[in-house]
């Protein structure tokens, strides 16, 4: 690694709705950037002028789609010693967002990463959700596919840890009842829509209400905080019922080998012991 470079890259967070909610250094920041990346530079332009903030810098675009080609350029530029604030639409930078490819080519080439903290749909559900907060895990989007999905949310049955999701609004429904299939349907979560803006709405309950209050449509922006399994095996140690657990996750489509750490991750027995038993009663 060589020396440390003169440039600074800035993860800035916007606001997740109200303007108001941006934090004071963002406009600071904005103002004196030599490059700003943003994810949808329209949308940028508006936060600009809603803050009262005249860009003198350079505005690109940053998003998914280019994410992997425009790195090395941005790079160059903190090389050569510029100071690149990266803003996405909402939130923080690689939360779910694009960051995590520039901040670690960064950092691997010595360039100091700072952030402007600001606001997180992440820890905003979290908190209103009124569920446990001291351990929690955040697992981004469920797949799109049903059976990517159910195969994820099975890996998850075991997991003693607050989640936190997000969905699209078109498919919350059907990630709910997934949940309720996978995780058990008197499992508490909270649905956080539209979280700090106009029609903010928090819905809590078992996932199985969730998911039946879902089928008539949601809109907006959707978190899901679900809480974590109870203490305890979720599946007896015995053989028989070790037996049925993967036979059970095997006619949903999963394979034996998946089926068989899922198993024994949820009776707490380590793989060759599931493994074993399974192969032993055929």
């Amino acid at each position: 690694m060589g020396p440390m470079a003169d440039g600074v890259l800035v993860l800035a967070g916007t606001p997740i709705g109200r303007v108001a909610d941006a934090p004071p250094r963002l406009a600071e920041e904005l103002a004196k950037a030599d490059l700003v990346a943003a994810e949808d530079t329209r949308r940028f332009r508006r936060l600009a002028a809603d803050l009262g903030v005249e860009v003198g810098g350079r505005v690109v675009s940053y998003f998914e789609g280019n994410e992997s080609a425009r790195t090395p350029t941005l790079v160059e530029a903190l090389e050569a010693g510029e100071r690149v604030v990266l803003v996405t639409d909402a939130g923080m930078p690689s939360v779910s967002d694009p960051g995590y490819r520039l901040v670690a080519a960064a950092v691997e080439r010595g360039i100091t990463v700072t952030a402007v903290p600001g606001p997180s749909a992440v820890l905003t559900a979290l908190a209103v959700s009124g569920l446990p907060v001291d351990r929690f895990c955040f697992e981004g989007f469920l797949p799109r596919k049903a059976g990517e999905r159910a195969r994820r949310l099975a890996a998850l049955a075991a997991e003693p840890r607050t989640m936190v999701f997000f969905e699209a609004p078109h498919r919350t429904a059907a990630a709910l009842a997934a949940m309720a299939e996978a995780l058990g349907a008197d499992r508490p979560a909270a649905v956080c829509r539209e979280l700090t803006k106009t029609y903010e709405e928090i819905r809590r309950g078992h996932l199985a209400e969730l998911a039946a209050w879902a089928e008539d449509g949601v809109r907006g922006e959707i978190t899901i905080v679900v809480s974590g399994a109870t203490a305890g095996p979720a599946v007896a140690s015995d053989p028989d019922s070790l037996r049925a657990a993967v036979a059970a996750l095997e006619e949903d489509g999963m394979r034996r080998k998946d089926a068989i750490a899922q198993v024994a991750v949820q009776a707490g027995l380590p793989k060759r012991e599931v493994y074993q038993v399974v192969h032993v009663g055929e």
